[in-house]
């Protein structure tokens, strides 16, 4: 059950010797809100989901594991896979954008970003990253990944690192970030180990809507491998959401 909890926090200034306690507000919790599920579509159970996003109509997945990862077009309407390709190197796969006629794609542990040719599937380069590759997306200028971290980071066209901003929900820091959407200027990110989806700033990096999925496959029914993972935007208010080796997807209403 989410509570609100009414409390406020006070700073000591010193003033010309005298020590002054003023109180200072503290964060109001962010809403949460809830989906409405409109569709239910079949998920490959074998897909250790690391990356999803839409591009027009077409559907593009990215599975993670060492020597298992690929990435993929999945039908929207079935989950059938309609093309495949395991990432070179036995790279552990990781989230991508879809920017143009490529597909960028971060690897965990192994210190490059691939730039995939979207047409033919074929890797064009590889872009050595500093850290962890988590989640990743695209806001029309620049690239924006997580690393399991607190933080956002910040890449420009040619996937160079311009900075980060911290994330935070009702003033805490959130660590955890994962599979990243950015939609109409916020991002939305998977709160990774929580079944819930939170919605960022990436000015301030403040947590400003919570989507609490719980209800969508009960976390009683999974083990702890089978997490949320995966946001794609289809329009408006709508998205699909899976996780890691989910039998299902769900089209979903985010207000």
């Amino acid at each position: 059950m989410w509570r609100v909890a009414s409390r406020s926090v006070l700073t000591s200034l010193v003033l010309a010797g005298t020590v002054v306690v003023a109180p200072v507000a503290q964060a109001e919790p962010v809403p949460v809100i809830v989906p409405t599920v409109v569709a239910v579509v079949p998920h490959d159970p074998g897909a250790y989901s690391e990356g999803l996003e839409f591009d027009g109509p077409a559907l593009y997945e990215a599975t993670g594991e060492v020597g298992k990862s690929e990435l993929r077009q999945v039908d929207p309407a079935t989950g059938a896979v309609i093309r495949a390709v395991p990432l070179p190197n036995d790279y552990f796969g990781e989230g991508i954008a879809v920017v143009g006629d490529s597909i960028w794609q971060l690897t965990y542990r192994d210190g490059v970003a691939i730039e995939w040719d979207k047409a033919t599937f074929t890797p064009r380069r590889e872009v050595p990253i500093q850290g962890q590759g988590w989640g990743l997306c695209h806001d029309g200028a620049r690239f924006i990944a997580s690393d399991g971290s607190d933080r956002l980071r910040f890449f420009d066209p040619a996937f160079t690192e311009t900075g980060s901003i911290q994330v935070t929900r009702d003033g805490q820091p959130l660590s955890g970030l994962n599979e990243l959407e950015c939609v109409n200027g916020q991002v939305w990110a998977a709160a990774w180990p929580d079944d819930t989806f939170v919605r960022i700033d990436p000015g301030t990096g403040v947590v400003n809507l919570v989507a609490d999925v719980s209800t969508l496959w009960p976390a009683e029914q999974r083990n702890s491998r089978l997490v949320v993972s995966g946001i794609a935007h289809i329009a408006g208010s709508e998205y699909l959401i899976s996780g890691k080796e989910w039998p299902q997807s769900y089209r979903v209403l985010l207000p």
